[in-house]
């Protein structure tokens, strides 16, 4: 009887891990199309029904696993926020400054969404997503301490947490602004001057890296991260996908 039982709870076990394993392949099946759709067509423009038909079943099936795109756009965010890392240490690897790299990652996606209605329907639906902000927030506040350490240095958590809610909405005005009314230059200019002022990084410091930001070619820059940005999200969709499916 003993050995009848154990039997039987191994067969369990065993089908629940199945199960669960099919629900996490699902999940990432429809993520791995959702991420697709918002990067092609536009976050604003994809609807649940159309990650359905693309899967062959309903928009009912998708809520049941994201109940709505914000769900979803918060997994992207989170994958933003691992790229945006991977690209500062790769910078740092090269002899950039870690302080350079963070001019220069607001200056990348300030030029996307100057040049790529897709990447900036990305951008700011992240900004205006309560959910998406406080992924953003808590990545920022960690870089930040790192970053400025040697500018804020008796700073606590709660003077870093205040001060990137101030630092959000210069990017989140930077970003959503047209260039019809200010140029692409002058508010990369501007945000940059400010946050950096924000973290007490000194003016001729400020100006040092502002004016090497703008040296670059920062339209043709800001098209390549992104694209590399897509096939950052490609990539890792499956790489997840294929990790599940060997019961990972």
């Amino acid at each position: 009887m003993g050995v009848y039982k154990f039997e039987c709870n191994q067969k369990s076990k065993g089908g629940v891990n199945i199960a669960r394993r099919k629900i996490n392949t699902t999940k990432l099946q429809i993520l791995k199309v959702a991420t697709e759709k918002f990067m092609t067509v536009g976050y604003s423009s994809t609807t649940l029904k159309m990650i359905g038909d693309e899967l062959d079943t309903s928009s009912g099936h998708v809520g049941f696993y994201f109940p709505s795109k914000d769900d979803m756009l918060a997994v992207l965010v989170r994958m933003l926020c691992d790229f945006q890392w991977k690209m500062i240490k790769e910078e740092a690897n090269d002899g950039t400054s870690a302080l350079l790299a963070i001019c220069f990652e607001l200056m990348t996606i300030a030029s996307a969404c100057e040049e790529n209605e897709v990447a900036k329907d990305f951008f700011i639906s992240a900004y205006q997503s309560k959910k998406c902000l406080e992924i953003i927030h808590q990545n920022d506040v960690a870089r930040a301490k790192e970053v400025f350490a040697e500018y804020c240095s008796d700073w606590n958590d709660e003077k870093f947490e205040g001060a990137e809610i101030l630092v959000a909405g210069i990017e989140y005005a930077t970003l959503n602004a047209s260039g019809d009314s200010v140029s692409l230059e002058t508010r990369i200019t501007g945000a940059l001057n400010t946050i950096l002022n924000i973290y007490n990084v000194p003016e001729e410091i400020r100006k040092v890296k502002t004016e090497k930001v703008l040296a670059m070619n920062y339209r043709l820059i800001g098209k390549r991260i992104f694209g590399e940005f897509k096939e950052y999200v490609a990539k890792m969709n499956e790489l997840a996908y294929e990790e599940k499916l060997k019961g990972n």
